[in-house]
């Protein structure tokens, strides 16, 4: 029911050409359409993961990640990821929850995640320093790819009050307002023409009401948002594989040579074929990804990855695919089906790519 109802409204609403194509083309600093949150929130999408006690629909990752196929499938621009998904995880069960939670169920807030420091995701490599400073603490260094920062009503940073950088002890999660003194955002277009910003923290002072969930204790609170967010980056990129291979099936059976649609070609079938079995498997192993997070599984981490480094794998191989089997055409911008390869480029890096997430299970 639920995809029944999201997946119209996203190839009608959330469209390429009325969002993806504008925002991009009259170079928008958000990179997506406030308005269009506004109906998210209407829908009742934006608090799904929220209880019902404090607003929310209360339902799971699994719910989650369906929206988030729809949305991968039509290359909708939101900020549904970062803040729906992956920041209401990490603010849960915390003081924070209240002041931010209604602003993200009435679609008017948006929050980001300033993780990563180095060239690829690792959680644990964070050096930003956070040092006791009168009744809180003052924030130096730097993060880069935080989605949506130069947007984002409250920026969570993982930051180092103790251990050394490699170490998982020591991390602790901050809420920290728009507008703090001392921070600057440098905002950049990804490939995508989606917006992710590069972060600098000079001594950016903050109470100790900012801590979420414990000082040292971060890293409990980053696993499940982290966990939160590879999932539904994963079903996201199922989403762009399955979108991707619906416009390319679509041409093969218009496009004619030699006085036939191209489709009826047996090489294209062989082709065709094999990326259905594969998205199929990509998505199967999405949807028990969120199934063991949602049952709080032992195995959920690991089964995250799986389905990480697998949904990655088929939605690289999709847009591929798509780009060739559409030939000459595919790459002109005035195609969409160029879109899809840099959505996929960039959601591939998005809370890890699938090497890391492959040597994540390898080495278990």
């Amino acid at each position: 029911m639920l995809q029944d109802s999201v997946r119209p409204f996203m190839a009608d609403e959330g469209k390429i050409e009325t969002q993806l194509r504008h925002w991009r083309d009259i170079g928008c600093k958000d990179g997506f359409g406030h308005d269009l949150w506004k109906q998210f929130a209407e829908l009742g999408l934006t608090g799904i993961l929220i209880p019902e006690e404090q607003g929310g629909s209360g339902l799971g990752q699994i719910e989650a990640n369906v929206v988030l196929e729809e949305i991968g499938r039509n290359l909708t621009p939101s900020p549904f990821l970062t803040t729906a998904v992956a920041a209401v995880r990490a603010m849960e069960g915390t003081a924070h929850a209240d002041k931010w939670f209604p602003g993200i169920v009435a679609g008017e807030t948006v929050a980001a995640l300033a993780i990563d420091e180095g060239k690829h995701h690792d959680p644990a490599a964070v050096a930003l320093e956070a040092k006791r400073s009168g009744n809180g603490f003052s924030l130096s260094g730097k993060k880069q790819f935080v989605v949506h920062a130069a947007s984002a009503d409250v920026i969570l940073v993982a930051a180092r009050t103790g251990g050394s950088k490699g170490e998982t002890e020591g991390l602790t999660l901050f809420a920290i307002s728009k507008g703090a003194k001392g921070l600057e955002i440098d905002n950049l277009a990804m490939a995508d023409s989606s917006k992710a910003a590069r972060l600098q923290f000079d001594n950016v002072e903050v109470d100790a009401d900012a801590v979420v969930g414990e000082v040292d204790g971060g890293w409990d609170v980053l696993k499940r948002t982290l966990a939160a967010g590879s999932s539904g980056a994963a079903s996201e990129l199922t989403g762009v594989a399955a979108g991707a291979f619906g416009m390319t099936n679509d041409y093969l059976k218009e496009r004619k040579q030699f006085g036939t649609e191209i489709g009826r070609f047996q090489a294209l079938q062989h082709r065709a074929a094999h990326l259905y079995g594969e998205i199929e498997i990509a998505r199967a192993a999405t949807l028990k990804a969120a199934q063991l997070l949602d049952e709080g599984s032992p195995q959920a981490d690991l089964f995250v990855s799986v389905a990480k480094a697998k949904s990655g794998a088929v939605s690289r191989l999709a847009v591929q695919e798509a780009i060739q089997m559409h030939g000459g055409i595919g790459m002109t911008d005035e195609h969409d089906i160029g879109f899809y390869m840099k959505r996929q480029a960039v959601v591939d890096e998005l809370f890890g790519s699938p090497n890391y997430h492959a040597l994540k299970v390898a080495g278990r």
